[in-house]
């Protein structure tokens, strides 16, 4: 379909952008007929069990997997990028002040003010390195202003990062103020490299729009947080824990969740609009999911079972599964963090793949600015 423009003739996209390419990418793509994704090629899956969050990064950010020597030097500078700037220190009471404990509403703005604080100027009008050390800063400082943000809305005092301590380590020391086991930490990092790109999605999208402009990373972190923050894109991650503790227990969950579809309410943690088969990242939730002494997991596996019977049996034509957030949060609470802050810790994640993202729109840029369809009578 065409739509005349001022005399030009210009193809119409489907709505949504469904099934457009918009530009190209060598930093991760999702299969989602064969129900599968890499970054830069490589499945994080395979190395979830094994690797660190920071190699996750490193592999998004430059193309390979660390070698012990890069591990190293990378995990100290993501520690050096930790510090927080004095003024956003003396900022964050006043921040912490606007919403509830955990609201990622305020931690965008923080990522916002935290891009003015450490200098952020319109890309466009400073070097690369000081762009990418930028990049890279804001993303170290997200899990610090994560913990911050929420204790001290709840009348706590700041915990520092410390040295001997990785990234997903020094989340949970920052956010509970203890040293965490090495098995929450390694549930925590599990979810953190599962989720730490995923395609172009909204959000990834939405931050490559900003930056197109030139303008200030800051500015396009800040906006793909909010995109994030959106219940079609990472906002159910907080809602599958209420589902659950709405539902009670195994014998309700068929009875629940058809009155829920019969209202036509979605269900949280089930459904994706790449994935039309499983969605690997659920799959490794799950198994973890298993080894952990939750009576939650039996309902979560419950839920799972039915859920996808029940949309299914509905819409034949369209195959859905559950998605990365139905044992999401079983996972994060072993972990050690605070219902409050499982979508928080979604773009503490993301911003992993953000940053390779923004680098590769700076480094070949061209302003999004596509046309629309003028319609009358609305």
């Amino acid at each position: 379909m065409t739509v005349t423009s001022l005399g030009t003739e210009l193809p119409v996209a489907p709505r949504g952008l469904e099934g457009v390419a918009v530009s190209t990418t060598s930093v991760s793509d999702v299969d989602g007929t064969a129900g599968f994704y890499h970054y830069r090629g490589t499945d994080p899956t395979s190395f979830v069990r094994t690797g660190s969050f920071e190699d996750a990064w490193f592999l998004l950010l430059n193309g390979a997997l660390p070698s012990a020597e890069d591990r190293e030097a990378f995990r100290a500078a993501v520690f050096d990028a930790m510090r927080m700037p004095p003024v956003l220190r003396a900022a964050l009471p006043s921040l912490a002040a606007l919403g509830p404990a955990g609201s990622i509403d305020v931690l965008r703005s923080a990522v916002s003010a935290a891009g003015v604080a450490i200098g952020c100027r319109p890309w466009t009008e400073q070097d690369e390195t000081t762009t990418r050390q930028q990049i890279e800063r804001l993303a170290a400082l997200t899990p610090v202003l994560t913990a911050a943000l929420f204790r001290l809305a709840r009348g706590l005092a700041i915990v520092e990062p410390r040295q001997d301590l990785g990234f997903a380590a020094n989340y949970l020391y920052m956010v509970n103020g203890v040293v965490p086991s090495r098995e929450q930490v390694h549930a925590l990092e599990t979810y953190l490299i599962l989720a730490a790109d995923h395609g172009f999605c909204n959000s990834t999208f939405a931050e490559r729009v900003i930056a197109s402009s030139g303008a200030d990373v800051g500015a396009a972190l800040s906006g793909a947080i909010g995109a994030l923050s959106g219940p079609l894109h990472g906002g159910a991650i907080d809602r599958v824990p209420s589902m659950l503790a709405a539902i009670g227990d195994a014998s309700s969950v068929e009875r629940w969740m058809k009155d829920r579809l019969d209202r036509g309410e979605r269900l949280m943690g089930f459904g994706h609009a790449v994935y039309r088969t499983l969605d690997p990242r659920n799959t490794v939730l799950r198994e973890l999911a298993r080894s952990i002494n939750d009576p939650r997991v039996a309902l979560a596996l419950e839920v799972e079972r039915v859920g996808v019977q029940l949309l299914n049996d509905r819409k034949a034509d369209k195959h859905r599964e559950a998605n990365i957030e139905l044992y999401a949060g079983v996972v994060l609470d072993y972990a050690g963090v605070p219902e409050e802050l499982f979508a928080c810790t979604f773009p503490v994640a993301r911003m992993a793949g953000w940053t390779a993202n923004l680098l590769e729109q700076i480094a070949d840029n061209r302003i999004f600015r596509p046309s629309a369809r003028y319609v009358t009578g609305r």
